[in-house]
């Protein structure tokens, strides 16, 4: 069946006087990977919730491939909640078939997929363990696994990364990837904006149940009327800042210095200004971070 792609169409719900999600329009296609980012409360949450039924928007629409979502198209995507909702006294492997019956798969394809994600995941000497006696890094990974293994057209995760050790998350930012070359789309919130920017094409920043920003990362990035620069400075006095109008130090650190500047600064102002003042052992400049993107587009 042909995989296509993800859409909200002005979808709004108020919780009482709380407006959660104010007529939010964003799509994810098919092969693609979206990072949606927020701040806490920002409605990332309970639109993903929209997705699966488990909020019903007080106006707007959720579509796939143009269509209406329902329950069939439902038991095609793939769901990690922030809440992980397995149970906590059944065995890994008998909870994964279980599940992949549940969405449609045979006996024997549910559990040859539940084997082949465990091992993925790092999980093989754990199969037959209980969820609860599982750590918490292993339980994402059972959470993931379930949404995994029956081969989603979409994927959604709240806070995938969150708790993850280093080799964790690398097998993590793999698994998207590759599941976004399958064909799936693939849509995740995070903090940890680092990672988004290494595994995410696209991203949506959503601020108080608006729609801030959407797009490309290097489009809006390129876009923003900010710059990052990073000097080097050997030999400065303490406490040494650039005095040119429109840039601000945002960080020192052992002679290193990162500076945000308006768009329109002339960058060789700032070099010429740390070169009367030591001497430059590096110096860079271009477009913000995502991070620094991320805080333009919502900063206090």
């Amino acid at each position: 069946m042909e995989i296509t792609g993800l859409e909200l169409t002005s979808v709004t719900k108020r919780f009482g006087d709380i407006v959660a999600l104010d007529a939010v329009s964003l799509g994810v296609p098919a092969g693609r990977v979206l990072g949606f980012l927020g701040p806490n409360g920002a409605g990332k949450t309970t639109a993903m919730r929209t997705v699966f039924g488990l909020v019903v928007p007080d106006a707007g629409e959720v579509r796939w491939g143009g269509r209406p979502v329902g329950p069939s198209e439902r038991l095609r995507f793939g769901y990690m909640p922030e809440e992980r909702g397995l149970y906590p006294r059944m065995a890994l492997l008998d909870q994964l078939v279980y599940l992949g019956r549940i969405h449609g798969l045979g006996a024997a394809a549910a559990r040859g997929s539940a084997a082949r994600w465990i091992e993925r995941l790092s999980l093989g000497d754990r199969a037959g363990a209980r969820i609860e006696e599982l750590s918490h890094g292993n339980q994402q990974r059972a959470q993931l696994a379930v949404a995994l293994l029956h081969e989603p057209a979409l994927l959604v995760l709240d806070e995938p990364f969150a708790g993850l050790d280093p080799l964790a998350v690398r097998t993590l930012a793999e698994v998207l990837r590759g599941e976004a070359d399958r064909g799936a789309a693939v849509l995740f919130s995070s903090h940890q904006l680092d990672l988004v920017e290494d595994v995410c094409e696209d991203v949506a920043i959503i601020d108080e149940g608006r729609l801030v920003v959407a797009g490309h990362i290097d489009a809006l990035r390129q876009a923003s009327t900010r710059r990052r620069i990073e000097v080097r400075l050997e030999g400065a006095a303490p406490g040494w800042r650039p005095e040119v109008p429109g840039v601000e130090l945002v960080e020192e650190q052992d002679g290193r210095l990162r500076i945000v500047a308006r768009g329109d600064v002339d960058p060789a102002r700032v070099l010429d200004a740390a070169q009367r003042a030591g001497r430059v052992a590096a110096f860079s400049y271009g477009p913000p971070s995502l991070a620094e993107l991320f805080m333009e587009m919502v900063g206090r």
